[in-house]
């Protein structure tokens, strides 16, 4: 069944929106939330996230609760007891809450479980949902596959009679007296090194070239997981970048990210918090397509090699991994300073 506009004739007291990952996947899902806020002001909107992606969500005006999942507890075969008898429990605990609506976000077997295990009356996800999630629905919206998932997310909005006047990412804002934020230089960018999959990484060595060719310091960020990544550019750079790798939250790094002249990197989360919030990115894509996951909205750079094998959307290298190691320093130079002025001279 499809949704139209008009379907959804009742007021819901209570929202559950299940969006666990990936952190890109809850910054397109921003909007969404927005719109849903706007059609529903007096709705309680509750939210289930992954622990990785917490503190984006937490303590956020537009959401009443916020149901966090241990990701990593559950992908370990040891903890696999434990993991059914806490989905088991969460199941429980959603389904006491007696949602009037629910949406899928997700579109994964798991997400899909956790919908059908709340028994709402208006359970609402993709007819393109992968693992058999829509079975779990009551009702489909078709989203198709070749937009950008943010436009995807809208149809849903959209579908329960959600203003479409525009797109807006409610961020939480910090503090500017944030110790991480103090130490920071006046002016600069933020690079981004590392990605979801190493097909996606533009080689280390050429951000720290990169970052020693701007007229600004750089500062790098990444999980501690890549500190290493981070500090070869720091490395590479003759002293023209600053590592924060494992030093922020995700909120203090949305500041770090706001604060920031131009945002550059591969195709990874932090990319899309920079052009939510309106930082020029100039972003490297090979594997990948900028249609479906690129930086969404005006004033964004994609530079791509234009390989006829890309994209092929895979996470691992090949055996020639051309699409990322073709693109130069030089490029993404040139594409910045057409932007935002020349470099310095050397």
């Amino acid at each position: 069944m499809v949704l139209s506009d008009s379907l959804l004739s009742m007021e819901p007291g209570k929202i559950l929106v299940i969006k666990p990952s990936a952190l890109g996947d809850v910054v397109h899902g921003l909007p969404f939330l927005s719109a849903l806020r706007r059609r529903f002001p007096h709705a309680e909107i509750q939210w289930v996230v992954f622990r990785a992606f917490e503190d984006l969500l937490r303590e956020h005006p537009m959401i009443s609760r916020l149901w966090v999942i241990d990701k990593d507890r559950w992908k370990r075969l040891s903890n696999l007891p434990d993991a059914l008898k806490g989905m088991r429990r969460l199941a429980a605990a959603l389904r006491d809450e007696r949602f009037d609506v629910v949406v899928d976000l997700q579109g994964l077997l798991r997400s899909g479980l956790l919908c059908g295990a709340t028994r709402a009356p208006f359970r609402v996800g993709f007819r393109e949902g992968r693992e058999g999630s829509p079975l779990f629905y009551t009702h489909r919206v078709r989203g198709g596959t070749a937009g950008h998932a943010i436009e995807r997310y809208m149809k849903i909005a959209a579908s329960l009679g959600a203003p479409m006047d525009r797109i807006d990412f409610p961020f939480r804002v910090l503090p500017n007296s944030t110790p991480i934020l103090e130490g920071l230089p006046p002016a600069y960018v933020v690079m981004a090194p590392s990605a979801g999959g190493e097909a996606k990484k533009w080689p280390v060595e050429n951000f720290g070239r990169l970052a020693a060719r701007l007229p600004w310091p750089t500062v790098v960020i990444s999980g501690m997981g890549d500190a290493a990544l981070a500090e070869q550019v720091v490395a590479v750079s003759g002293g023209r970048a600053i590592s924060l790798a494992g030093r922020t939250t995700l909120g203090e790094m949305t500041e770090v990210i706001r604060r920031a002249k131009a945002f550059v990197s591969g195709d990874t989360g932090p990319m899309h918090i920079a052009a939510a919030l309106g930082v020029p990115v100039f972003a490297v894509f090979g594997p990948t397509g900028a249609a479906r996951t690129g930086p969404y909205g005006p004033g964004h750079t994609v530079i791509t090699a234009h390989f006829s094998c890309s994209p092929c959307y895979r996470r691992k290298k090949c055996s020639h991994w051309v699409c990322m190691e073709g693109v130069s320093v030089e490029r993404v130079l040139s594409a910045m300073e057409a932007r935002m002025g020349p470099a310095r001279e050397d």
